[in-house]
């Protein structure tokens, strides 16, 4: 290698400071946004950066500040098209920003989600996100005293703990609602696991929904399913052996309703002409489904974004008042009225 090929060698603090006429201590104070400077001064060094191609050390400003610049994420189910939505959104607030993210799995475990959190913490994360997820407000707000948490699917409020819950009472209650509108009368309904309160909350606004229109409640109707798409499909096929009659299904989720389709496939039952079909989420692969499905929106991709930006400002030391998106009503091809 000849002397001309040689690397040039990277600008360092003290040459940008040379070249602006100013201290290195103003241009490291101009960098970190506490210099009270004229505003000559601060494009001199601006000018000298630009010049030189001057990129501060990042993770080194990072560790005098005492932050690592990662943040963790407890997710639940790293295989979950519903948490990659989440996931994106998060991706995509953090970007910018200098941050990186540590993903962990807490499997709906509130043990588990725990001894993850712990993980996370020993790791020197300077916040987490806990993405839904079986552990107490308590536990929670006990850990958000060492590293600042946002937990969505939660009601939580303190200056280091923050929740983000969408309203799924209401979101099932405009699903069955929808169906009642149709002509609906006998609607079937696949639950979501036990002792999950995203499940229980919309079994009430199933609930609610036959109340306010004056139907009756018939548990023989409900039948609880996983939140999984094999699920959908045992709790139909029982509904099915049980020899019970219904023109309507809501399942309360779209991975459940993924299996009700295909139940409904191989029995030769056309969905909406024999029974009409309503899920929860929009997933993405629901606009896919043949027909594209009936749901709930939730705004899984907002709420990633959402997180993140609280995230960060907790730990900034900032207050956060957060605007969650609502809920919103998808009609596609899986519902019609009754003939």
């Amino acid at each position: 290698m000849t002397h001309d090929d040689q690397p040039t060698p990277p600008s360092t603090l003290m040459d940008v400071a040379r070249l602006a006429g100013v201290s290195p201590s103003t241009v490291s104070r101009i960098l970190n946004g506490t210099a009270r400077v004229s505003e000559d001064k601060r494009q001199a060094v601006l000018a000298a950066i630009a010049q030189m191609n001057f990129a501060p050390n990042q993770m080194a400003q990072a560790l005098k500040k005492g932050r690592s610049m990662t943040i963790g994420i407890v997710v639940q189910d790293i295989s979950s098209a519903f948490f990659d939505e989440n996931l994106r959104g998060i991706d995509d607030g953090l970007k910018g920003t200098g941050y990186a993210s540590v993903i962990v799995s807490g499997h709906w475990n509130p043990e588990e989600e725990a001894e993850r959190i712990r993980l996370l913490l020993g790791r020197k994360v300077d916040g987490i996100i806990l993405l839904s997820g079986r552990m107490s407000d308590e536990a929670v707000r006990a850990f958000s005293l060492q590293r600042p948490i946002v937990s969505t699917g939660r009601e939580l409020h303190t200056r280091s703990a923050l929740g983000i819950k969408l309203d799924n009472e209401h979101g099932a209650w405009m699903a069955t609602h929808h169906l009642i509108e149709l002509g609906h009368r006998r609607i079937a309904f696949i639950a979501g696991p036990p002792n999950n309160i995203d499940a229980e909350e919309r079994l009430a606004g199933y609930r609610r929904a036959l109340r306010e229109a004056d139907l009756p409640f018939d548990p023989k109707l409900v039948v609880e399913g996983n939140f999984i798409e094999s699920g959908g499909l045992l709790a139909i096929n029982h509904l099915f052996e049980t020899q019970q009659q219904f023109s309507a299904v809501f399942a309360a989720n779209d991975q459940s309703a993924y299996g009700v389709r295909l139940c409904l496939y191989r029995k030769g039952i056309r969905v909406p002409d024999d029974i009409s079909l309503v899920g929860f989420d929009d997933l993405p692969g629901s606009s896919y489904t043949t027909p594209p499905l009936t749901t709930i929106r939730q705004p899984l991709y907002e709420i990633g974004l959402l997180s993140t930006n609280a995230l960060l400002r907790l730990i900034n030391g900032e207050t956060v008042d957060t605007q969650v998106p609502p809920l919103e009503l998808i009609v596609r091809e899986t519902t019609r009225r009754v003939r």
